[in-house]
């Protein structure tokens, strides 16, 4: 059984800016965040590529993901994840390969399917959909062979231009929250991530569908599966459910067909029963409450998810509240150490 105690936890951040906050400042807060994780112990710190969204400032996902790496020391940094059908996979590697040869161990690429934004997103980045969806599996196969050595495109029958990386562990995961992804990671063999943060719904099935078809590979022999589940942790239950109202409104605002930043948390909701049901089922797999309460809802979710990893996502409007959450989700894992030593 998968225990708190043993189970390694890392960071989703989207760099959210807040209102009345700069970009300069949301990415500012980004590294304070990133080198205080470093120095709690969280395994990895993912960023992920979103475009055309007023309350997210991780477009520029390599480039960020490069100054978080240089502001830390141990911590493992990557992205979770990049978009693929925005970016040739020469381009993804030739970055993400350059990452590596800069901080030699400690880079992940984690690949999606989506292009992290809406139909103006498309238009500006020159993506068709229905093309991208179509060729999104070999695209991801020639993004693995451009990190080894003598593989030609299945595509081509010339051999492929080499990226910086070529031969290096960068290891790639692949994100999701549909059997789409699920299974196509099964039959790559690949680590898959499950982003329950906002699309719970098929979690567990899609995790289940995963294990079952999973073929081994060279560089992953079994299957390996993260989840990514929103976390809202304060002293007290009632501040947490009051500060998770800022990202009930947020998600009002975008199910309303307006992108927000982040506000300060609403006294009381103002929503219609159908709105108010959307919204609960986009953070259903949420965990609130005080620290007694979320190192139990974490406990719960890896027992039901026998995940390898959890990926915390927390924003709050407040950035001390941000940082107090983290804080206590860590402090959560160190108690259960205690327990068990």
């Amino acid at each position: 059984m998968r225990t708190l105690a043993k189970t390694r936890l890392s960071i989703l951040d989207l760099a959210p800016v807040t209102a009345g906050q700069s970009v300069g400042e949301a990415l500012r807060n980004t590294l304070t965040l990133a080198e205080q994780a470093d120095r709690w112990g969280y395994h990895r710190y993912w960023l992920s590529e979103h475009h055309n969204m007023d309350g997210v400032a991780a477009s520029a996902t390599a480039v960020l993901i490069g100054q978080v790496a240089a502001a830390t020391r141990r911590i493992r940094v990557g992205a979770g994840g990049v978009m693929l059908p925005n970016h040739t996979p020469q381009y993804v590697a030739e970055q993400f390969g350059t990452l590596e040869i800069l901080y030699p161990g400690r880079i992940d690429l984690g690949i999606g399917r989506s292009p992290g934004g809406d139909y103006a997103t498309m238009e500006a980045l020159r993506v068709n959909m229905i093309t991208a969806s179509r060729e999104f599996p070999e695209r991801v196969r020639e993004l693995l062979a451009l990190f080894d050595e003598g593989t030609e495109s299945a595509l081509n029958t010339q051999p492929f231009t080499r990226a910086p990386g070529e031969g290096l562990s960068v290891p790639i995961w692949m994100l999701g929250s549909s059997l789409i992804s699920a299974r196509l990671a099964a039959e790559l063999g690949l680590p898959y991530a499950f982003a329950a943060h906002f699309s719970p719904a098929r979690l567990h099935e899609a995790i289940a569908a995963y294990r079952e078809h999973f073929k081994p590979s060279l560089h992953q022999p079994r299957p390996r599966v993260i989840v990514a589940v929103p976390v809202m942790a304060a002293d007290t239950r009632s501040r947490a459910k009051r500060l998770m109202h800022s990202l009930y409104q947020k998600a009002l605002d975008l199910g309303r067909g307006r992108s927000s930043r982040l506000k300060p948390p609403p006294e009381t909701m103002e929503w219609t029963p159908q709105e108010r049901l959307a919204v609960e089922d986009q953070y259903a797999a949420a965990i609130i409450g005080d620290p007694g309460e979320v190192r139990a809802g974490l406990q719960k979710l890896l027992e039901s998810t026998q995940a390898d990893e959890l990926l915390i996502h927390t924003e709050t409007y407040d950035f001390k509240e941000r940082l107090r959450s983290y804080e206590i989700v860590w402090q959560a894992k160190q108690q259960a150490l205690l327990e068990l030593s």
